[in-house]
């Protein structure tokens, strides 16, 4: 699954705008995200935000989807 981060960019190794992540999976309503530290994450599935700064946030975008469409639903259900 992919999504891409459509938001301001928070920390040097976090989101960046529009840059496209792999999502390894979904947790408690939370996307498992490779981020860029190259480490998994998680992060809100409606409002991903920096711990530090949770005004940082932003949303995602579906660029990829599992043929469950588990995205699609988690997304639109929030």
């Amino acid at each position: 699954m992919k999504v891409r981060y459509v938001g301001k960019s928070f920390g040097v190794e976090s989101l960046t705008n529009g840059k496209i992540y792999e999502c390894i999976g979904i947790e408690d309503g939370m996307l498992r995200v490779i981020d860029d530290s190259e480490e998994d994450y998680l992060y809100s599935a409606i409002k991903p935000s920096s711990l530090e700064n949770i005004e940082l946030c932003g949303k995602w975008e579906i660029i990829e989807d599992n043929e469950n469409k588990d995205l699609e639903k988690l997304i639109k259900t929030l």
